[in-house]
């Protein structure tokens, strides 16, 4: 079984040497499948949160004060993760302050994350559309996900909509091979079990802007009664 964790972290600026991680939230995935097993923690950063980090996500100072310190939520954190693939948009940012995190703790550090183990799903979009806005809120527009809920970034809000996005950016739900995870877990964890099968043609979501249709409605409607499309369809019926 396939298993990734989606992962996103905020923080007290954009310069990890002297900044500090401040929130964590993860989504594991199962197979692609969102198993409803998360990792979410805010972390007292012992220093000030930048204006401008504020304003990005709203987390202050007197908030994150009685939260506990990164090294109280790492083993959690860890035994979340375990050995799952993550996944995480602009993945350098995040792994560096985590990397950075770990390099604080001295003799007591986990190994530091390799970049390369890891899925950046940034590099996968500007893969897929070259030239075209891929940060969150682009992709999410892109694929018609909903996102109105991001007024603020969130690590674990921000984990679930990149785990939609993710998917998409892999293929679509077709990726899940028609298999869902039960919402019971068993001993050995959330099982997956096939899902009913559609009989039929699938509906499919369209990338066309309502300009786009209404211009296609408009020069189909030009043809008139004699174009030759129209005779294969009566045919068809």
């Amino acid at each position: 079984m396939l298993r990734e964790i989606v992962l996103d972290t905020e923080t007290t600026g954009t310069d990890a040497k002297t900044d500090r991680l401040i929130e964590i939230g993860g989504i594991e995935l199962l197979n692609h499948i969102p198993s409803g097993r998360e990792f979410h923690r805010y972390i007292n950063p012992q220093r000030p949160v930048s204006e401008g980090a504020f304003r990005v996500h709203g987390l202050s100072d007197a908030f994150l004060a009685d939260k506990p310190l990164f090294a109280q939520i790492l083993p959690d954190f860890l035994e979340f993760c375990g050995d799952a693939t993550l996944v995480i948009h602009n993945a350098a940012f995040d792994v560096g302050f985590l990397n950075a995190e770990y390099a604080r703790l001295g003799d007591k550090s986990p190994p530091l994350i390799e970049l390369a183990s890891v899925v950046d799903t940034l590099a996968l979009a500007r893969r897929k559309h070259p030239g075209a806005a891929n940060n969150l809120d682009a992709l999410c527009s892109r694929y018609g996900i909903d996102n109105s809920r991001r007024t603020k970034h969130g690590a674990l809000l921000d984990s679930q909509i990149l785990a939609e996005v993710y998917i998409e950016l892999l293929g679509g739900k077709q990726t899940t091979l028609g298999l869902t995870v039960e919402s019971v877990a068993g001993p050995a964890g959330p099982s997956l079990r096939a899902a009913p099968v559609e009989h039929g043609p699938r509906p499919t979501r369209s990338r066309l802007t309502e300009a786009e249709l209404a211009a296609h409605t408009a020069f189909a409607a030009g043809l008139g009664e004699k174009a030759i499309w129209r005779d294969y369809v009566g045919e068809a019926g």
